[in-house]
């Protein structure tokens, strides 16, 4: 079971059609017992780095994920999601993330247009993940950011050069996230949550 967390933060149906339509079996839920029995949470995320921060902390849901990930089952973060998982947020302030990869989120200090909003172009950096299993280097992709993912990239897969490098895709071992929206993303998206069904199918065959 795939749970998309529900922390009172935005509209979730379209990340959940996302991930029906990929065949993954997925739900919302906020519910502890549903949470502690998945093989993998999707963490989303609209808004600001501290309300959400603030919003994952009264939902009580922040030791459930670290325990889910301790046990080596699969997180996916989408967007401010996906920023959520650093060590800290620079927007309106300085806020705690949740730790899970190190590196900081930062302004997309930058002449052009911020937020950077719109699609963009994929490239590789490591290649043979099989989250890019079914998708193509200058790939197109749908993002909307004021914000960016600044870290050593030893957890970066895939980036998009908006004037400055910015990760799209990451892993850390059993963590996959992405800054944009891959259920936004039309074929190319769909593809990624086709490859994250075999990953996840593979850890199920082996579990």
């Amino acid at each position: 079971m795939n749970v998309i967390l529900d922390y009172d933060s935005g509209n979730l149906d379209s990340v959940l059609r996302g991930f029906q339509d990929a065949g993954i079996e997925t739900i919302i839920s906020k519910d502890a017992d549903m949470i502690k029995k998945a093989t993998s949470l999707v963490l989303p995320g609209v808004g600001a780095f501290g309300d959400a921060m603030e919003a994952l902390k009264r939902s009580g849901l922040i030791p459930l994920i670290e325990q889910h990930v301790k046990e080596g089952k699969y997180l996916f973060g989408i967007c401010l999601g996906m920023q959520l998982l650093y060590e800290k947020g620079y927007e309106h302030g300085v806020y705690e993330g949740l730790g899970l990869i190190k590196g900081d989120v930062k302004y997309l200090d930058i002449s052009e247009k911020v937020p950077h909003m719109g699609w963009n172009d994929l490239s590789f950096f490591r290649p043979s993940d099989p989250i890019l299993k079914y998708i193509h280097e200058n790939d197109y992709v749908y993002f909307v950011h004021s914000y960016a993912v600044e870290s050593t990239y030893e957890e970066l897969l895939s980036y998009t050069t908006y004037e400055k490098l910015i990760p799209a895709i990451v892993r850390k071992n059993t963590i996959y996230a992405t800054q944009f929206h891959p259920e936004k993303s039309g074929k190319v998206g769909a593809n990624i949550l086709k490859a994250y069904k075999e990953i996840l199918d593979d850890y199920l065959s082996s579990h």
